[in-house]
């Protein structure tokens, strides 16, 4: 079986390097270690169907890509990958010869534009709806359609559940007819004596639609009740979408962004900034900086120093300076994808003979 402790008892590792945080120089006292290589193949198994392209252990911190699957990676501009192959050497574990025949100039390109650039806007994004989930918490108790029904009343409208308590109605009780030619709007009836089997604004609490009811000929309608289904679907969106984060989200960074009340996720905010000062840097000079030479300004940030606001300014103005620095640059559109793929080639060919 082909894992971690295999790869090190039959020397298939080629590189291996201390990752993450203590790479880039962003290190606290609580920093988990990450580590990241590259490997290859026994012979059989690179030649057979039991081609493996990345090994990791349960907890995703140790991470090794199969060398081919690093060289296509590197082609494609992946961030991760490409600060693995630029590894600061003070955090260089253990490296093969070979990969010196890798360097990151030769796959730097504008597409790192998109991928590192376009992965940090994700993250801003996604910053911004963490910030709308803490300052807009839904409740628990879901609501239903019923909250979204309205009664018409003079030259306004007030809600269904307050006009049933109000005419001391149930609702069990009412009957509606759409109207013609109109979105959402219905003539209700009343049936007191449930001679006529209405079906109710609702059928049950879950209901997704108002029931249509049979009206008797000649019945007094009672009012007129808007339904705002558009509104109600957006809510069980927005109702969905919150407690599965609540669910999923990492309670210790919740309660660290609770702590110091910026009402956004801190650290994911500082590698984002990270990130983008990194794309800086390659196309203002060619080359990949993993080592950050901030290190006090995004730890600020990581402890919830800086407002929500003004981390997004900070972002937001090196986004500008991405956007020039790109226009002006010489990088290739693409990575030289021949000359790469040859010297992948010269690597399993040195590695197979």
């Amino acid at each position: 079986m082909l894992n971690i402790e295999f790869l090190k008892q039959n020397n298939l590792i080629l590189f291996e390097a201390i990752a993450g945080s203590k790479s880039f120089g962003l290190a606290t006292e609580t920093s988990d270690t990450d580590i990241k290589g590259v490997y290859f193949l026994p012979k059989n198994e690179f030649f057979g169907l039991n081609y493996i392209p990345q090994i990791a252990n349960e907890t995703n911190d140790i991470v090794y890509y199969e060398i081919g699957r690093f060289v296509e990676l590197l082609q494609k501009n992946n961030p991760n990958i490409l600060e693995i192959l630029a590894t600061p050497e003070d955090c260089i574990l253990h490296k093969n010869p070979l990969m010196d025949l890798l360097n990151p100039e030769d796959f730097l390109s504008k597409l790192c534009k998109d991928t590192f650039a376009g992965y940090a806007i994700s993250q801003i994004k996604k910053a911004k709806g963490l910030n709308k989930k803490i300052l807009n918490p839904v409740e628990k108790e879901r609501k239903s359609l019923l909250d979204f029904c309205f009664i018409l009343s003079d030259y306004g409208s007030v809600s269904a559940k307050e006009w049933l308590v109000k005419t001391k109605k149930i609702q069990e009780k009412c009957g509606l007819v759409s109207i013609p030619n109109t979105k959402g709007m219905f003539a209700l009836f009343y049936d007191e004596t449930d001679t006529f089997g209405y079906k109710g604004i609702l059928q049950n609490e879950d209901a997704n639609q108002v029931s249509h009811s049979s009206i008797p000929k000649g019945e007094k309608m009672e009012a007129y009740l808007y339904c705002n289904l558009d509104s109600y679907s957006n809510y069980c969106k927005t109702y969905r979408e919150y407690w599965k984060w609540v669910e999923e989200r990492n309670e210790e960074r919740y309660n660290v962004n609770q702590k110091h009340g910026q009402n956004y996720d801190s650290k994911n905010m500082m590698h984002t900034i990270r990130l983008l000062q990194s794309c800086e840097s390659i196309f203002k000079n060619n080359t990949m900086q993993v080592r950050v030479e901030n290190r006090d300004e995004l730890i600020d940030i990581k402890a919830g120093n800086w407002s929500y606001e003004a981390v997004i300014k900070k972002a937001e103005s090196l986004i500008k300076l991405i956007e020039y620095y790109y226009s002006i640059s010489k990088l290739p559109d693409f990575p030289n994808s021949e000359k790469t793929t040859k010297i992948l080639l010269n690597i399993r060919n040195s590695l197979y003979q």
